[in-house]
């Protein structure tokens, strides 16, 4: 058995070493040809989602690198000391995708989603591979805690499967449920195919629950419209996306800056204080805008594959309509997600701090 693993990661180990863009790249383009699309067609999908991915990424790793700092000056000018980081995602994806058992989970995943849509259980292919780390940290965990407690190999392996196996059902039912959310997000017809089968959004179900009880105990509050594209129609540019992350970005740098202003006694000094705020500002204006530019990509990227899938369905399945599930970031057009992620980033610092004292 480890041999054949082996040998499998040494045959897609180039391969997800190029990236999840390149990676989805591959894949879009060979499932459009697979549809019967043109290969330029194909080609030109498979390239644009994969600039799209590569796209946001550089926009995420742009406001890291300028939050990050404000964010830990916070945390030098109040004295806290943390001991533990949260390095985020990559370097988790990174070792996962690092054991040979991160591709047995992904072939199981596959196998589950061509029964599932076989037996007509779900509308959604799920092409979003370089995600299954999601799901196969969480086997690593159950099956390195079962091979550490006395259980036998095959019995821990068979525990983990059937743990992937039922959250990743779970989650392929949750992008069916999720697609007239996500058309009405993106201002999209019906016939798109674009879904999400990402690990996040399997906490809908109970933001709907905790929706139903403020709506319930605290009904005023749906009298405030939140909606970005709404704001920005009452109120002009006062409710666009830049000029909300103009000011988030501001308020973050604030956050950053002593309080009083320890050193700052001259104008000269005022001058650059007051610039870092500023320059915190445009930056994430500027992002939110390049948000909303680059989730139009995604849309057009999926075109040539969204036709093919039609045509085949027409011909051969009766007109039955496919989903695809892609990564999170074709929904990171709406401004309000960077909205809602500036406010939240200073909160779970508080909460943090709060718990350290716990």
């Amino acid at each position: 058995m480890d041999a054949i693993f082996d040998l499998i990661k040494e045959v897609f180990t180039p391969v997800l070493d190029m990236g999840g863009p390149v990676i989805m790249l591959i894949i879009l383009t060979v499932l459009a040809l697979l549809f019967g699309v043109k290969f330029s067609k194909a080609l030109e999908g498979g390239i644009k989602l994969a600039i799209a991915l590569t796209g946001i990424g550089a926009i995420i790793g742009m406001l890291n690198t300028a939050f990050s700092a404000s964010l830990a000056k916070f945390v030098e000018n109040t004295g806290i000391q943390l001991s533990i980081t949260d390095v985020g995602w990559a370097p988790l994806a990174t070792i996962t995708w690092g054991s040979a058992w991160t591709l047995y989970f992904l072939l199981i995943m596959l196998i589950v989603n061509i029964v599932m849509l076989a037996m007509k259980k779900t509308d959604t292919l799920d092409v979003d591979i370089f995600d299954i780390w999601h799901l196969s940290i969480t086997g690593l965990l159950i099956k390195w805690y079962a091979d550490n407690n006395g259980v036998s190999q095959g019995v821990s392996l068979f525990i983990a499967t059937a743990a992937i196996v039922l959250v990743g059902v779970l989650k392929i039912i949750n992008s069916d449920l999720m697609k007239p959310t996500f058309d009405d997000l993106l201002n999209a017809p019906s016939s798109s195919p674009m879904t999400s089968t990402h690990m996040n959004y399997m906490m809908n179900p109970v933001i709907m629950v905790l929706d139903k009880i403020f709506e319930k105990f605290f009904p005023g509050l749906d009298k405030y419209d939140f909606d970005a594209a709404k704001l920005n129609k009452k109120i002009g540019f006062w409710g666009s996306k830049f000029f909300i992350g103009f000011i988030l970005g501001i308020v973050i740098g604030i956050m950053g800056t002593p309080h009083p202003i320890a050193g700052v006694e001259d104008a000269d000094k005022w001058r650059l204080v007051i610039r870092g705020w500023l320059s915190l500002g445009l930056t994430a204006g500027v992002s939110l805008e390049l948000f909303s530019l680059i989730g139009s990509w995604f849309i057009a990227a999926v075109e040539p594959l969204s036709q093919g899938i039609t045509n085949v369905a027409t011909k051969r399945l009766q007109g039955r309509k496919f989903n695809i599930g892609l990564d999170w970031p074709f929904i990171a057009g709406r401004a309000e997600i960077w909205a809602c992620a500036n406010v939240l980033a200073p909160i779970m610092l508080i909460e943090a701090v709060l718990l350290s004292k716990v």
